[in-house]
C-alpha cells in the first residue's frame, strides 16, 4: 500500500490479450461500470510454495466469473482455458511469488444510457502482493465484528450468487458502519432477520461440535472458500449442517468464523461485544484453518486437485 492506503499495484495488467502498464488501465467516467456498476470479478490468491507461485481454486474461480458476466449478458470473448492462462502469464509477467489477482469482466465506454448492448465488454487481470486481508494478528487472534443495520438484498432484488461490483455497496456501508463503531467487520442479515454473510465473506459456526452454516437462500454468494470448507470440515470428521440460523445463535455458538479468499479462515472472537466461545480462535476453527492454508501452500496432500502450479 501506498501512502493514506492508496494501492500500489504490479506493473502489468492482462487485458483483452495484451498487457498493458498498471496506470494505464483507465475506463470512461461515462463507462457502464462507473455509472451503473456493470462489473463483475473475482478474488483469486497465488500463494508461494515449495514448488513455486501456485494459483488455489482457479477454475472455480473462473466458472464463476462465467456464470456471473452470463446473468449479466456480457460474458468476454475468452474461455476459461484462456483466461487461466492470462492469469498465469500475468503473475510471470510481474515475477511474482505470491499475490492476489481480480480477474474484471465490465462494460466500457458506449452510450450513456441503460442500454448495456451499447458499450463494450472489457476484461483486465491485476495482480499485486497483499497479505492477510483481516490481518495476521486476526487470523490468530480472531476479529471483533457487530451485527449490520444494513440488510443484505433479498432475492429477486439483484443476483447475489453473481459476484458483481453493484452488491458490493452495501458491504461498503457494512464496513463503514462496523468501523465507526470500533469493530473490524460486519455480520449482515438477510431481510428476514436471518443470517446471511458477512460484507465480503461467509459465516461458521461450531455448535457442539458441529460445523454450521447459513444455507444459500439468495441473499448471499456460493463462495469458493465455504465449498472448500465444508469439504475440508467432512475430511475431518466433523459433521456439517447447512441451515436457517437466527441471529441469535451468534452469541450461543462455540466459536463463529469468516471464510473467503481475501479472509481465507479468520476466526471471530466476538460479536456485538460479547465474547465468543473462549474469546479467542477456537479448536474446531484452528484445525479446518490449518488444513485449508496447508492446502492452499501446497504442504498437504490435494485430494480434490485445488492448487494450479505456475
Amino acid at each position: 500500500m501506498g501512502s493514506a492506503g492508496r494501492l500500489v499495484g504490479s506493473p502489468w495488467i492482462w487485458k483483452d490479450g495484451e498487457f498493458i502498464r498498471w496506470d494505464d488501465a483507465q475506463v470512461h467516467v461515462l463507462s457502464l461500470a462507473v455509472q451503473f456498476a456493470a462489473s463483475v470479478f473475482e478474488g483469486v490468491r497465488c500463494y508461494e510454495t515449495a514448488r513455486g507461485p501456485a494459483v488455489f481454486r482457479l477454475d472455480a474461480h473462473l466458472k464463476r466469473l462465467m456464470a456471473s458476466s452470463r446473468t449479466y449478458r456480457m460474458q468476454p470473448d475468452h474461455t476459461i482455458d484462456e483466461l487461466t492462462e492470462a492469469v498465469c502469464a500475468t503473475i510471470r509477467k510481474n515475477e511474482l511469488r505470491s499475490c492476489y489477482i481480480r480477474p474484471m469482466v465490465l462494460r466500457g465506454y458506449g452510450a450513456a444510457s441503460m442500454r448495456p448492448d451499447l458499450s463494450p465488454i472489457e476484461t483486465y487481470i491485476p495482480v499485486w502482493p497483499w497479505g492477510a486481508y483481516l490481518g495476521e494478528e486476526g487470523l490468530a487472534k480472531g476479529v471483533d465484528v457487530c451485527v449490520s443495520s444494513w440488510n443484505r438484498p433479498a432475492p429477486n432484488t439483484v443476483p447475489s450468487g453473481a459476484k458483481s461490483a453493484g452488491n458490493y455497496l452495501v458491504s461498503t456501508l457494512m464496513v463503514m458502519e462496523a468501523s465507526s463503531h470500533g469493530y473490524v467487520e460486519a455480520i449482515g442479515l438477510g431481510p428476514s432477520g436471518l443470517v446471511s454473510e458477512g460484507s465480503g465473506q461467509n459465516l461458521f459456526m461450531v455448535v457442539d461440535g458441529e460445523v454450521v452454516t447459513p444455507i444459500l437462500d439468495g441473499t448471499s454468494l456460493s463462495g469458493i472458500t465455504r465449498h472448500s470448507v465444508l469439504k475440508i470440515s467432512e475430511e475431518l470428521g466433523y459433521t456439517v449442517r447447512e441451515q436457517l440460523v437466527p441471529r441469535e445463535m451468534l452469541y450461543a455458538a462455540d466459536e463463529l468464523f469468516f471464510t473467503g479468499t481475501a479472509s481465507e479462515v479468520t476466526p471471530i472472537r466476538s460479536v456485538d461485544g460479547l465474547e465468543v466461545g473462549n474469546g479467542r480462535r477456537g479448536p474446531v476453527t484452528e484445525r479446518i484453518q490449518t488444513r485449508y492454508l496447508e492446502l492452499a501452500n501446497g504442504e498437504g496432500p490435494d485430494p480434490w486437485g485445488w492448487v494450479t502450479y505456475l
